[in-house]
């Protein structure tokens, strides 16, 4: 297989109290599955928004989620794409339903929006 440069650049969602919840979620996981999902980040650093299921999956509204399995565990983290080639990772969880739960969604959706507004305001 060619070696592909990477052509994305992964960041996390920093809260306004200075934490990164997506980076939390990660590190929280065990050894396996914190090699998984930083397998499936490098991915997204090589591949981008041409990243498809099964690893990477649209939810709505902009939002993505890479998915990782290790064993009986699914984990997901949610992003989205500012800039042309910057990813914002907003959060993480393990899922335990078929579909992606609204509450995790309307989550990500709530990271989005404050990452937006806080850049309008810098810019502005």
């Amino acid at each position: 297989m060619q070696r592909r440069d990477k052509l994305f650049t992964v960041n996390y969602y920093e809260m306004p109290d200075g934490t990164f919840p997506a980076e939390e979620f990660i590190l929280s996981q065990d050894v396996k599955m914190k090699a998984k999902l930083f397998k499936m980040l490098e991915l997204l650093e090589l591949f981008g928004n041409e990243l498809r299921e099964p690893f990477s999956k649209h939810l709505r509204d902009g939002l993505l989620e890479i998915r990782a399995i290790q064993g009986n565990n699914i984990a997901r983290i949610l992003y989205f794409f500012v800039d042309g080639r910057n990813v914002i990772l907003t959060h993480g969880f393990t899922k335990k339903t078929q579909t992606t739960p609204e509450a995790e969604i309307n989550r990500a959706k709530k990271y989005k929006n404050a990452y937006q507004e806080r850049k309008a305001k810098k810019n502005g």
